[in-house]
């Protein structure tokens, strides 16, 4: 089988498709004939060497696709249409192995369902360890992103009240959310303490914009305070780090059918590349200019 592999660290130019074996389940696992393969931040910052320093390496956490081999006790049999998470890292392929999975929503596309797994995880992993539940206030800095709009959604549907920072281009995404939104830059939280004189019971970081400090003051404490994206920022001011190493929040994959049915989590933008035009698919996600999700897709066989 052909998959996305690189043998230098680089640019886009150093990822090549090349033939690899195909891989086998373990027990629990199931591979997939993949549809859809999600392109994560992650996978050019190890392509740039930011992560992992050996090589080769392939790419790829989370993908779609058909069930054509199981493991001994795997939860689903050959021909199941799944989404879920390849802790290879192997996923943008033609087949992968995927640890963790849950059937795909009879009212969803790979390319929907792929695009899923890593924001929503991660929100909801974040939102456990902040302890995000009804009536709480919560502060999602970096609100607009793939992981921020995940956990504003999941945060709204626990019950919980939401301000949400963003560019002004995006409050009104964020409003029918059902999130308050303010502007981030200078003054950010003068504009929160307007909305919540008293400050926020908890925040929550995203964007890794250099402002938990204030984050720390808004929500009175940095133990009240998460972030995903600022690991230098998190040690300087005693915040939380949260890492999937920690535990992770696997169950909300069986979740997503029902929250997307119930118009609780709306599906990002997708934008899709040929699994043979992997190189322009990461150009795309590093520039910062296409919109929404960047998704691989792969032809039926």
């Amino acid at each position: 089988m052909r998959a996305v592999r690189f043998s230098r660290f680089g640019g886009p130019e150093v990822l090549e498709l090349v033939e690899v074996p195909d891989p086998h389940p373990g027990p629990g696992e199931v591979r997939i004939v993949v549809r859809a393969a999600g392109v994560n931040a992650s996978d050019w910052k190890k392509r740039q060497g930011l992560m992992d320093p050996d090589l080769p390496q392939t790419l790829g956490y989370e993908a779609a696709g058909v069930v054509d081999e199981v493991g001994g006790d795997a939860h689903a049999k050959v021909g199941d249409r799944v989404f879920g998470f390849c802790t290879d890292g192997a996923a943008q392929a033609e087949r992968a192995v995927l640890s963790h999975y849950a059937p795909v929503p009879a009212s969803l596309g790979f390319a929907d369902v792929a695009a899923l797994p890593a924001a929503v995880e991660t929100a909801a992993r974040a939102l456990d360890q902040l302890g995000v539940t009804d009536g709480t206030t919560v502060l999602v800095n970096g609100a607009s992103g793939s992981v921020g709009s995940a956990a504003v959604q999941l945060a709204v549907a626990r019950g919980a009240r939401v301000i949400g920072t963003a560019s002004p281009r995006n409050h009104d995404l964020l409003r029918s959310f059902g999130a308050e939104a303010v502007a981030y830059g200078d003054g950010m939280a003068g504009r929160v303490r307007a909305l919540a004189p008293d400050g926020v019971d908890l925040a929550l970081d995203v964007a890794g914009s250099g402002v938990l400090g204030e984050l720390v003051e808004l929500a009175g404490g940095a133990e009240n305070v998460v972030t995903v994206a600022d690991f230098t920022g998190a040690r300087e001011h005693g915040v939380r780090f949260s890492r999937g190493d920690q535990g992770r929040a696997l169950y909300v994959l069986g979740q997503i059918g029902g929250l997307v049915a119930s118009g609780k989590l709306r599906l990002p933008e997708v934008r899709t590349f040929p699994l043979d035009d992997v190189a322009d698919a990461h150009r795309a996600g590093e520039s910062g200019g296409a919109p929404g999700k960047i998704v691989l897709t792969v032809d039926a066989p």
